[in-house]
């Protein structure tokens, strides 16, 4: 998702955050307490993120899948993320069926899986290497997929030990996953869909 400050003038609080409507279909951002207005994703993009949910359900019981799902991770100032696929857990499941918003705090618990399938431009690649893999290690979430249909790689960041650890997948390489154990495509396989 590529993102344009919403409201660079007022740094809002969670509360804002969660209250904000400006009466459209928009999805936003918070980063470091400044609303970001997310631009409409690519449909290449889309069809990996479609792709691998229907994958992903061969192997997880499909209420565990989710997308724009709204992710409180840690920052500067108040922060949350709408990764574009994650996987729960049952207890991080029942939190949120408890909730009237498809939003996990950080007083939840964490996703397993999160993936982002990076759009086009170097401040998305920062984006996405950098602030979400921080972001999102902090918040001790499993695995971290990094989907780069440019570069034609996955990337796989597992949480081992307090840190990510990066696996880096090319073209006929099996992913192997911790939290899906028996997704056995490629990388190629996973980025045909984007094309």
């Amino acid at each position: 998702m590529t993102l344009a400050t919403a409201s660079p003038s007022k740094l809002m609080t969670l509360e804002e955050y969660l209250s904000f409507d400006d009466g459209t279909d928009s999805r936003y951002e918070l980063v470091n307490g400044e609303l970001f207005k997310g631009s409409t994703e690519s449909f290449g993009n889309i069809s990996i993120a479609k792709f691998l949910l229907f994958e992903f359900a061969k192997h997880v019981p499909l209420a565990l899948i989710l997308f724009n799902t709204e992710v409180e991770v840690s920052g500067r100032r108040v922060t949350c993320r709408i990764p574009d696929l994650l996987i729960l857990n049952e207890e991080s499941a029942a939190y949120l069926q408890a909730s009237s918003r498809n939003f996990i705090s950080m007083a939840m618990p964490s996703p397993v899986l999160v993936v982002e399938v990076v759009s086009h431009g170097r401040e998305n690649r920062d984006r996405d290497y950098r602030y979400k893999r921080t972001e999102y290690a902090a918040r001790g979430i499993n695995e971290y997929w990094i989907i780069d249909p440019e570069m034609r790689q996955i990337t796989i960041c597992l949480w081992v030990d307090g840190q990510y650890e990066d696996k880096i997948y090319t073209g006929d390489m099996q992913i192997s996953s911790t939290v899906v154990s028996d997704f056995a495509l490629t990388v190629e396989q996973v980025l045909a869909f984007g094309s």
